[in-house]
């Protein structure tokens, strides 16, 4: 069956289907395979996309941009800065006349509400570059390395450690709708969003795969294909840090903790990393690491997206 994607807006991967999920994922492992050969793929010739950046960024800009190019468009870099929203012009009003310039939004928003807004009242596709609620761009680079390390996503178990957060959300969404069994712990108090689990647990009864939610480490990693983690205090959360870094202590991923899993696991982690906090040395450098690969994935992920969205390919 032919996928069309064209036009629609990413904010949260709930409002895709698997089998639009996997469109993206096969665009994108397609996109790979032309960029290392030198295959032309200027599919957004003449187009622009506009960047908004509430928050600041090394992979998300560099990605983005960097792709736009690849693909033969334009990416326009617009921090808080550079807009009228710092005097007071809304967000339906900067959405309404940034649609009369270019032909897609990426943002990088504090709050998801602001993307919600951008979409509703742009005319042109609106892609979440990252809110509090979602990373729908991080999740489809983290399951598009799944893919290609394990050689399926279906049954593999992803396990996540840490704080209940945006990143979180998104790879419990995307991995239960592909039919993986992901796992996530956290310490007490610190779960994902409750609408988040619900949503894990319904999709993963679709899909054939599992959601659980625990609060032991160890337990949680046993036997895990993929041991993910993320930061403990999130930007906007400086004020928390020093006490997280008391309460995550024992959600540290390190030598010992990744002995309770597969020996062939992979170590998965957005960054950047926080060495030495929930992630060791010994860990992100080891041989079972593939945050590289993860974050180079970024750029093949978020190209496929904008391909289909702004520029209507089908496969």
């Amino acid at each position: 069956m032919v996928v069309s994607l064209a036009g629609r807006d990413i904010l949260c991967l709930q409002d895709f289907t698997r089998e639009e999920i996997e469109t993206i994922l096969e665009t994108a492992k397609m996109m790979k395979i032309w960029n290392k050969i030198g295959k032309p793929h200027r599919v957004l010739e003449g187009k622009t996309l506009a960047m908004i950046f509430q928050k600041p960024s090394t992979r998300t800009r560099i990605s983005f941009e960097v792709g736009m190019y690849q693909l033969g468009g334009y990416a326009l870099y617009l921090n808080a800065q550079d807009l009228q929203l710092r005097r007071g012009e809304t967000i339906a009003d900067t959405a309404r006349v940034l649609s009369r310039y270019v032909d897609g939004i990426m943002a990088r928003v504090y709050a998801h509400k602001d993307v919600e807004d951008l979409a509703k009242y742009a005319s042109v596709p609106v892609i979440n570059g990252l809110s509090d609620f979602s990373h729908p761009c991080q999740a489809l680079a983290d399951y598009m390395t799944i893919w290609e390390k394990k050689g399926r996503i279906q049954g593999i178990k992803v396990v996540y450690v840490g704080d209940g957060n945006n990143v979180a959300h998104s790879l419990m969404i995307a991995g239960t709708k592909l039919g993986a069994d992901v796992v996530v712990a956290t310490p007490e108090g610190y779960e994902p969003n409750e609408k988040v689990i619900k949503w894990a647990e319904k999709n993963a009864a679709e899909s054939g795969g599992s959601f659980e939610l625990l609060h032991d480490p160890v337990n949680a990693v046993k036997d895990a294909d993929v041991i993910y983690t993320d930061v403990w205090a999130s930007m906007g959360q400086e004020a928390e840090a020093e006490m997280r870094r008391k309460i995550f202590k024992p959600f540290q991923v390190n030598k010992e903790l990744v002995k309770h899993a597969k020996p062939d696991y992979i170590f998965m982690h957005c960054l950047p990393a926080h060495r030495g906090e929930e992630v060791t040395d010994d860990v992100i450098d080891s041989p079972n690491s593939v945050v590289w690969d993860q974050a180079e994935n970024r750029l093949h992920a978020q190209k496929a997206a904008l391909a289909l969205v702004m520029g209507g390919i089908k496969i």
